[in-house]
């Protein structure tokens, strides 16, 4: 596609990128899930998270998606990083926001997996979309090196 008149609009999303802490505050693993049988990219892993729905701030629409999608409540969410990323089959704005704090048990309402993770990342393969949440991570961090396999 060339040219603003075929721009396509992104669709805004809402990602939750669920981060444990120890008792200093330093971040440590944070959860992926996989994407689920007959959804676009299925079986690749992403942070959680789903479309906005008319008149929802991002942050409601995160609650909403983590309880239908794993079951949990979440307490504050904080904005963290916002992308656009142009995939064949939509353009989406990713609003990633960290959540440190949540109850429930997880439940895999779409049968999907998750993985509690670190750098580098060992599940795989990685969703586009999510590779350079991974680097923001590791820049964060101070990690150097492979963030993820290829």
């Amino acid at each position: 596609m060339s040219g603003a008149s075929t721009e396509r609009t992104p669709v805004d999303v809402a990602v939750g990128v669920l981060v444990e802490r120890d008792g200093t505050g330093r971040e440590g693993r944070f959860l992926l899930t996989s994407r689920p049988e007959g959804k676009v990219y299925a079986g690749y892993w992403e942070f959680p998270g789903g479309k906005l729905e008319a008149g929802e701030t991002v942050h409601e629409a995160l609650a909403r998606e983590l309880w239908e999608e794993l079951g949990i409540r979440i307490g504050e969410s904080f904005a963290w990083q916002e992308l656009v990323m142009d995939y064949p089959h939509a353009r989406v704005r990713l609003h990633f926001r960290k959540v440190y704090d949540w109850t429930g048990e997880f439940q895999m309402r779409e049968q999907q997996a998750m993985a509690w993770e670190s750098l580098p990342v060992a599940s795989h393969p990685v969703l586009p979309g999510t590779i350079p949440v991974l680097q923001w991570f590791a820049a964060e961090r101070g990690f150097t090196g492979a963030t993820h396999r290829d």
